[in-house]
């Protein structure tokens, strides 16, 4: 006999956004409180904050915290990272600080990565390895900028680099065998990982099925109202244990089939009391948006939720651009309003905003006052050092 079907739950798309936003913790103004700890909370709520290389406007680490601690310092991170030891860097979908709680999650990543390393890797020679891995055990942590000896190559793609040492670096850490200790700007300080964290034994690899309820349950905390697509971003691999994990759960009663109003197509689930406390009025919160903010890099689900199309153009050829070089999303309330185009004159003190977009029909004059109060705020947390 086939199993009984549950017949989804309805949800309009003003009450997803509720779950959305909320879950993401942007409804209301100081969510994790202040402080180093409020570092640690907010990144360990997200399950992770992406780095980028972009600094047109501060780096979109910093920028998604500040979002969510409005008293954020940028040498919170670094405490975290460095003192406390309380996130780590690996990559998720994209290069990201991730909760060290986490980190057994990410140690069969690591393994296979030992196993069979990207092609990106193929270059590195195994005298390059050793060669750093030496210099890291004998002398301590290291930057790129530390190794003075290699003999220089042609770089074969526009990220490489000339020095044979960074991608040995970079492929000893993909594999585990060293972390990020510390980080300024760019500049990656790399130790061993075993004594980075001083464990007495390293922590024992979770199972497929393990990492399977720990991805269904970092976007459940983190987005609520979740896809499979959703849970599993960029990471079509692990779709079928987590679709399982999924199944599981809603035989249990302790997740709840849910379709959006006319988009019956694409299945969603939430917890029964996330969606029994959906539908309140939106918050007033204003928030300029990194492009790579959790509720903004997942670009399908973001145009689903809010019918906002983001587009991020700062490969794009200037005459082919319609928000901007590096346009910031607006979010007020449960909309996003606007998209501006902002850039960090340093020099002088100033940001500038190079493009403005509204997104609204009618009276815009009410929403520009409370977009500039941000804007204020924006600007002294880009120019603090």
């Amino acid at each position: 006999m086939a199993p009984k079907t549950t017949t989804p739950h309805v949800l309009s798309k003003a009450a997803a956004r509720h779950i959305w936003i909320a879950a993401q913790r942007l409804d209301t103004p100081e969510p994790f409180g202040a402080g180093p700890e409020a570092t640690q909370a907010a990144v360990e709520h997200l399950g992770y904050v992406q780095i980028d290389t972009i600094n047109v406007i501060e780096r979109c680490h910093h920028h998604i915290l500040w979002t969510r601690i409005p008293a954020y310092r940028r040498e919170d991170l670094a405490r975290a990272q460095s003192v406390d030891k309380s996130v780590f860097e690996y990559w998720t979908h994209a290069l990201s600080y991730v909760p060290t709680r986490d980190l057994r999650f990410y140690l069969g990543a690591m393994k296979r990565y030992r196993r069979q390393p990207r092609p990106w890797f193929a270059s590195v020679k195994k005298a390059d390895l050793g060669k750093v891995l030496t210099l890291v055990r004998s002398e301590g942590p290291l930057t790129i900028r530390d190794i003075e000896d290699d003999v220089l190559v042609e770089k074969d793609h526009p990220w490489a680099s000339r020095k044979p040492s960074k991608r040995a670096l970079q492929l000893a850490f993909y594999t585990g065998v060293l972390t990020v200790s510390a980080r300024n700007g760019m500049v990656k300080t790399y130790e061993l990982m075993e004594r980075h964290f001083g464990w007495d034994a390293p922590p024992k690899p979770a199972s497929e099925k393990e990492r399977a309820a720990y991805l269904l349950d970092r976007a459940l905390r983190a987005q609520g109202l979740v896809s499979l697509d959703s849970i599993c971003y960029l990471d079509a691999g692990s779709k079928p244990a987590v679709r399982q994990a999924i199944e599981a759960r809603v035989r249990r009663k302790e997740l709840v089939p849910v379709v959006l109003a006319g988009e019956e197509k694409l299945l969603h689930w939430a917890r029964p009391e996330v969606l029994a406390t959906a539908g309140g009025a939106p918050s007033d919160t204003v928030h300029i948006l990194s492009p790579f903010d959790p509720l903004m890099i997942q670009r399908k689900r973001a145009h689903l939720f809010f019918g906002y199309e983001h587009r991020f153009e700062a490969y794009v050829p200037k005459d082919k651009r319609r928000l901007g070089y590096f346009a910031l999303p607006v979010l007020v309330g449960d909309e996003i309003v606007a998209a501006i185009d902002l850039k960090a004159d340093r020099e002088n003190g100033k940001l500038l905003i190079q493009q403005w977009t509204w997104f609204t029909e009618g009276v815009r004059e009410g929403l520009k006052t409370v977009i500039d109060e941000e804007l204020h705020r924006f600007e002294r947390f880009q120019l603090a050092r």
